[in-house]
């Protein structure tokens, strides 16, 4: 699969911070931006220009609800236009997390095949946008053993059509069963294909030890979101250790990319995402 280059092309020193022997990279989930998406001050289209001149950040993270309508995935215009904009800016585009196309752990058999099929339009923009990945869901209803038992076969399913095209295909622990990495990490095994993996996220845990968790997660993590809520009047996050974290991160070895997430109301989403930055900037001193 696409192993993610250590390219360092922010005009700022935060897009290659060198951690012990390892080089962890930043990049801007677009959830960070949502609020200004889906009120409509700015566009997808807008989100490799902001990433670099406003954040100095080089590479980018979409989501798919994000998009600019539901067909603007399978538009060549579209994707040609999003694309062009990378290359203006600079901007390497390292996954799409892609929500809302059916649950790859359904346990009807019809719905997840076609869950699996909904994510093939994904599948194919990732790999013309030049992106590593898709980020998906290990959804589903049911006891935690059948849902486990659907979600193998979705993502087995899945990650044989995404090695087509040199896509990975990554579960981010998203509530639920996933957000349990004792139910996640044997369903990763069990699928066994060399393009799938986790993507970590320092907020998505309830009831179960984030620290403990990640560091769990770590060695199949084929990226990391650093989520954010909120920052104390030191510039400290509210709810996750930071430093803590990053530590966790550093030691498993892993050499991507660490993706912001602001997801807080109380900040602006720009004061967010800076505050984000400041805190990862200092963690890693």
């Amino acid at each position: 699969m696409k192993k993610q280059l250590v390219i360092l092309l922010s005009v700022i020193s935060i897009s290659g911070i060198s951690m012990g022997q390892n080089h962890i990279k930043l990049s801007l989930a677009e959830w960070s931006l949502h609020r200004a998406i889906q009120s409509g001050k700015i566009t997808n289209l807008d989100f490799p220009r902001i990433a670099r001149t406003q954040y100095g950040i080089g590479v980018v993270e979409y989501v798919s609800i994000l998009f600019d309508g539901k067909t603007s995935v399978t538009d060549s215009v579209y994707l040609k236009k999003l694309k062009n904009e990378c290359l203006k800016y600079n901007v390497i585009s390292n996954l799409i997390m892609v929500d809302g196309e059916g649950n790859l752990g359904d346990t009807c058999f019809e719905k997840r095949n076609q869950a699996v099929e909904n994510h093939y339009k994904w599948v194919k923009a990732a790999s013309f946008l030049g992106c590593y990945s898709i980020r998906v869901n290990a959804a589903g209803d049911g006891s935690p053993e059948v849902v486990q038992k659907a979600v193998i076969d979705g993502l087995t399913k899945l990650c044989d059509y995404a090695s087509k095209f040199n896509i990975n295909v990554i579960v981010e622990n998203h509530w639920g069963n996933s957000s349990n990495p004792d139910w996640l990490i044997p369903a990763i095994k069990a699928v066994h294909r060399s393009n799938c993996g986790v993507l970590p996220d320092f907020g998505n845990f309830d009831k179960i030890n984030r620290y403990e968790a990640v560091e769990k997660m770590m060695p199949f993590a084929r990226g990391v979101s650093a989520k954010s809520y909120d920052f104390d009047e030191n510039g400290n996050e509210t709810k996750i250790d930071y430093p803590k974290m990053l530590k966790i991160v550093s030691k498993s070895g892993y050499n991507g990319y660490l993706g912001i997430e602001y997801e807080g109301e109380r900040l602006t989403e720009d004061q967010g995402i800076k505050a984000t930055i400041k805190l990862i900037q200092r963690s890693l001193k």
